[in-house]
């Protein structure tokens, strides 16, 4: 295994949640020296500087200035989502029924619901816990099997031959946690919580949290010669992960780019965006025009000057051809795993890619030596979208959508190609260096 897989699969191990998600990265942009920003204090930036700012602990934008100022050298972003489909812990979560405790979830985005039965489970994400000072928000992971959605027996549901299987998420994805006499969820928490903390926390002093369920598998390679990634939430931790990479790497190598390089990682994509913290929300924009405020006050309709100079990419996994399905995908159109990243297009804009944008990153590709995929979907199907377009219109930017390919799609556990993560992040590293 190559060390750029390897520390995919730690990335991802390190992030069931985009909180933690989240964490890991901060982790990693302050061993790069990039120094965290708050967003209700001033900023005070020079070219040069690195700096990120988190909102709400799950999105995050970070950023190198340039040594020119915006306006004439814009800026460079790679935009990508911390959030994947999953199963989120109700607030008022305790069931018991026949004589087994429950954890009431609900769906979060559009996820595969049959991949999650019959897996061990856990629970992750934060929690607000009341202290002398004030609420506290902490961390959690209790990164051990703690419950699982059981299939019922083929012997109870003989119509599954003929019907298929039939979900109700109200009633067919309440988890078991235990038997008669667990303790409630609050409890659970606040034991892990002690744990950790080396101090006792009450269950009165869980006063709430944003908590979901995840795998608790590892990620891993598989595959004869070791050519495919498993895992869950490669839809999009996979982006993060190669977006982080080739920023920390870019600001090393190429620390007087004129251009402001940067990325931005959204949650609440896979629900629309539409949050303070998600792509249509005030995130990304502000920075701009904080980074603008600090390099160039002055200077007349900097701001806009900036973003018309600008380019992002939205970075997001793509539909590999699946061999078994061949015919649900368009043809001439149709990514290969381990045949690298992939361009996607659609007329209706559900992503942003066009001519233009498209050209530039084929361009940086050809100096690198990657030959990119394309990926348009079925006329007579759906397609699913991306922060791109979201982004595009909010901030003004032109963009491009660009991904690794994948199988398996929104499932519990994703299928992506060890050979294709190189390229992609050796791309946005071109992306970052061009100052075209």
């Amino acid at each position: 295994m190559n060390a750029r897989v390897a520390d995919l699969l730690r990335f991802l191990d390190a992030s069931p949640t985009p909180f933690h998600a989240v964490a890991e990265v901060r982790r990693r942009l302050e061993a790069a020296g990039f120094v965290e920003l708050r967003e209700e204090e001033a900023f005070r930036l020079g070219p040069g500087d690195s700096g990120f700012v988190v909102r709400s602990g799950a999105s995050l934008v970070a950023f190198q200035v340039g040594s020119a100022p915006p306006s004439s050298a814009g800026f460079r972003f790679v935009g990508a989502h911390t959030d994947s489909p999953t199963l989120r812990v109700k607030p008022c979560p305790d069931v018991m029924a026949n004589g087994y405790r429950q954890v009431a979830v609900e769906p979060y985005g559009g996820l595969l619901l049959h991949t999650w039965l019959d897996r061990d489970l856990s629970i992750a994400g934060r929690v607000v816990v009341a202290t002398p000072d004030g609420p506290r928000t902490e961390l959690l992971a209790f990164g051990r099997p703690l419950l699982r959605i059981p299939n019922l027996a083929i012997h109870l549901q003989r119509e599954l031959a003929q019907d298929g299987l039939k979900l109700n998420a109200q009633q067919h994805a309440v988890g078991i946690v235990g038997l008669d006499g667990t303790p409630d969820l609050a409890d659970l928490v606040a034991s892990e919580l002690s744990l950790r903390r080396g101090a006792p926390l009450r269950p009165v002093d869980v006063l709430g949290f944003d908590l979901v369920l995840h795998d608790v598998q590892p990620a891993c390679v598989l595959g004869a010669r070791d050519e495919l990634v498993s895992s869950a939430r490669l839809d999009n931790l996979a982006s993060c992960h190669a977006a982080v990479s080739a920023l920390i790497e870019s600001a090393g190598a190429n620390a007087n780019s004129a251009s402001t390089r940067g990325i931005v990682l959204y949650d609440h994509e896979e629900v629309g965006s539409r949050s303070a913290r998600g792509a249509g929300g005030t995130l990304l924009v502000e920075t701009f025009d904080r980074i603008v405020a600090c390099v160039e006050a002055n200077e007349p309709q900097a701001l806009a000057r900036s973003l018309a100079r600008s380019r992002l990419v939205s970075a997001d996994v793509a539909h590999a051809v699946h061999p078994n399905y061949a015919d649900r995908h368009e043809p001439g159109h149709r990514p290969v795993i381990g045949c690298g990243p992939v361009l996607k297009t659609n007329a209706n804009q559900s992503y942003a890619t066009d001519a233009e944008t498209a050209a530039e990153i084929v361009a940086v590709g050809r100096e690198r030596g990657i030959a990119l995929q394309h990926f348009v979907a079925r006329s007579d199907l759906g397609c699913g979208s991306t922060i791109g377009p979201i982004t595009a219109s909010r901030a003004g930017i032109r963009t491009v959508d660009l991904g690794i390919p994948l199988l398996a799609m929104h499932s519990c556990r994703e299928l992506a190609g060890a050979g294709d993560l190189e390229p992609m992040i050796a791309l946005l590293a071109g992306f970052f260096a061009s100052d075209r």
